[in-house]
């Protein structure tokens, strides 16, 4: 305005899915696209999580994919095996963003957490956490079995699997809270270093736990050296 230049914008209908949501507002947040606040693991969950209606339409957006290929999954992959279409949508455009070698660790996590019947731990060579959002405690804020501890509550907060210590009590509440495999039944409960298998940082056979929000969220929990 001030030197008469002439400008040009470029705008775009807003984005919503089928069900005419906007794009990003989720129950749990804002979809962030740096690591730090969103780890690569829920990032590449967000897509997989995609609806049905919408899988399609988003792999011609949101992906680099030739059209004919994904006109081609449209037609193959119908009823369940839509499914397939879905991995496709949460690999590249996770690949997109963080790059394509973080999804083997992805799919190792999805393999071992939630399709296998054991769940392994950190030190007790189970599935791969590599990909999962991590905090790190130390010894002393965990306590003994009976003394002290950090409240699950807080955890799953700081962890991103609860918006507010309010919801994630709300998890608990609802048995959607689980240390490992085992549910966790007391909202004001606390993670002890007697969950890591000893009653001190030296005594325990694991080095870190997974807390799970639901069927498909997961962190990790490690204690610092």
């Amino acid at each position: 305005r001030c030197d008469g230049r002439q400008l040009f914008a470029l705008t775009a209908p807003l984005m919503t899915t089928s069900d005419g949501k906007k794009m990003g507002k989720t129950a749990n947040g804002a979809v962030w696209l740096n690591a730090d606040r969103l780890s690569e693991y829920d990032y590449w969950q967000f897509w997989r999580n995609t609806s049905d209606a919408d899988v399609i339409k988003f792999l011609k957006l949101f992906t680099e994919l030739p059209l004919d290929d994904i006109d081609d999954m449209a037609t193959k992959w119908t009823g369940k095996d839509i499914n397939k279409a879905k991995i496709v949508l949460a690999d590249e455009a996770t690949a997109l963003l963080h790059g394509r070698e973080c999804l083997p660790a992805i799919h190792e996590t999805i393999e071992q957490m939630f399709k296998s019947k054991k769940i392994g731990g950190g030190g007790s060579g189970g599935g791969s956490t590599e990909s999962l959002p991590r905090i790190f405690v130390t010894a002393e804020e965990l306590g003994g079995d009976d003394d002290g501890g950090i409240r699950f509550a807080d955890l799953f907060l700081k962890l991103g699997l609860a918006q507010s210590k309010k919801d994630a009590r709300r998890l608990i509440q609802g048995g959607g809270a689980r240390l490992e495999d085992v549910k966790i039944e007391d909202e004001n409960g606390s993670l002890t270093m007697a969950d890591f298998g000893g009653a001190d940082g030296d005594d325990g056979d694991k080095t870190e736990v997974t807390l799970r929000a639901g069927k498909k969220r997961a962190g990790v929990v490690e204690i610092q050296k």
